[in-house]
């Protein structure tokens, strides 16, 4: 037996020449450090802050207030069949999700740049630690719009129930994710080149939140403005947070079509942001 068949590598770093290097066995094998990202980004955001976890509650609160009074009060967008705080609610506690995703994964090489440096493991890791500890953060939004549900059902008696696509709440919560994860790995890119970049993925999402039909039904936008509403219908975040209320307050459309032509359009958002990201992180730390 020669000295070559004798050596067995429990390792092996290997040049990627693919447009998509995703080593599924190499990720499961690096999951207790994906594990140990995840609690960084949770614990961290708010260590050392007054309020602590409390701001996963406030945030979203506060915004459904601020929107209500504005929007719904002030400016008399009326919603039919739900309470408008929860219409706001529902819509918010999936808009933060998608921003989280967004804004998180688009920094991946510029945040991590001292240790892409320094150690090797699967670089995709980081963003998926910051789609897994977002969707954390969704849950414990979901868990509050859910109290609220139930109060104004049992204490306001108000004639609200979920609507019959409830069953796609995984569907509608994936697409939103992966919508956010392809997108920001795309981002990442050129910001490793262009750091204003991320003055514009800021200024950009407070734009979007406007057209994504967060605070509004999308049959109020074809109502009142019918030659622009093609603006919010071919945005697939409008799409799904339209199917989404419908699911959790039976108000609106069940808009199934509109959620799987978004679904389709995460899948190549990810494929997309997957070759453009392997193509990065090959060269990053000769720009960042």
């Amino acid at each position: 037996m020669n000295k070559a068949e004798e050596t067995a590598w429990l390792y092996e770093i290997k040049p990627k020449g693919k447009f998509i290097d995703l080593n599924f066995k190499e990720i499961w094998r690096y999951r207790d450090l994906l594990i140990l990202f995840v609690k960084r980004d949770i614990v961290t955001v708010y260590k050392q802050t007054a309020l602590g976890p409390l701001w996963y509650l406030i945030q979203p609160l506060f915004t459904s207030v601020i929107f209500t009074l504005v929007f719904n009060n002030v400016a008399g967008i009326k919603i039919d069949g739900a309470p408008s705080f929860l219409f706001n609610l529902a819509g918010i506690t999936l808009w933060t999700y998608f921003k989280e995703c967004l804004t998180n994964t688009s920094t991946t090489f510029t945040s991590n740049a001292g240790l892409f440096g320094k150690v090797y493991f699967p670089r995709v890791i980081s963003p998926l630690s910051r789609i897994i500890s977002g969707l954390f953060k969704y849950v414990i939004q979901l868990v509050i719009f859910i109290v609220f549900f139930f109060y104004f059902l049992f204490f306001k008696e108000k004639p609200i129930s979920v609507g019959s696509t409830l069953y796609l709440l995984p569907v509608a919560i994936a697409t939103i994710a992966m919508l956010g994860l392809g997108a920001g790995m795309m981002l990442s890119a050129i910001a490793t080149k262009y750091r204003d970049v991320k003055i514009l993925i800021s200024f950009g999402v407070q734009l979007l939140l406007y057209l994504s039909a967060v605070m509004y039904p999308l049959s109020l936008v074809k109502e009142k403005l019918s030659d622009y509403a093609w603006v919010v219908e071919y945005n697939p975040i409008a799409q799904v947070i339209e199917a989404y209320r419908y699911m959790l307050l039976n108000v609106g459309e069940p808009n199934i079509k509109g959620l799987w032509i978004s679904l389709a359009l995460s899948i190549v958002f990810v494929f997309l942001g997957l070759i453009v990201f392997n193509k990065t992180e090959k060269t990053f730390i000769d720009t960042v």
